[in-house]
């Protein structure tokens, strides 16, 4: 299963429809997201919906934290090979990004 799939799926099953349906369309994800920081989101969501009561969202915090939900090593091997992959990692060999 995709690691956007099993959240989304923990995500609704924590009783929060809306951030399971963002991370469906991949938007916690670390290669499918528009955002910059995607997982900042996502422990940001967590963390308002914890704070909402919803006492599901903070262990899902912690396993978040504990890196659960990270992005496996195939879809990272996918992102690479991507024509978006190619061109950072050769704007990296260029010296075009300081790290």
């Amino acid at each position: 299963m995709h690691t956007k799939d099993f959240l989304a799926q923990e995500l609704e099953k924590a009783g929060l429809p809306d951030m399971a349906e963002r991370a469906r369309q991949g938007l916690y994800h670390d290669y499918l997201s528009p955002l910059d920081f995607p997982s900042l989101v996502l422990d940001s969501d967590l963390q308002k919906a914890a704070r909402r009561g919803n006492k599901a969202a903070e262990e899902l915090r912690r396993r978040h934290h504990n890196g659960e939900f990270d992005s496996s090593k195939a879809e990272s091997n996918e992102w690479a090979a991507s024509p978006e992959g190619r061109a950072a990692y050769a704007l990296l060999a260029k010296g075009g990004i300081k790290l």
